[in-house]
């Protein structure tokens, strides 16, 4: 598995959690780990895409002379 760059955090919206370049589900029953490779390479493929579409909408709003979101950084 191949762990996107950022190292933790959430995956948008989700009960997916990405800890030290294992990816978690988490509920309020308990935490699993994320053991199957394929699930584990699709959750690194869309968090990465997010990441790009954050950073993306961010430059687009810096050439429009607005702020960025104050929610940033796969937070919406």
């Amino acid at each position: 598995m191949t762990a996107p760059a950022s190292r933790s955090g959430q995956l948008v919206r989700s009960p997916v959690v990405l800890h030290d370049g294992q990816w978690w589900l988490v509920s309020g029953a308990g935490s699993i780990l994320a053991t199957d490779p394929t699930f584990a390479g699709v959750l690194d493929d869309f968090a990465q895409a997010m990441a790009a579409a954050d950073e993306a909408v961010a430059d687009l709003h810096a050439r429009q002379g607005e702020p960025p979101s104050t929610d940033a950084g796969g937070r919406r």
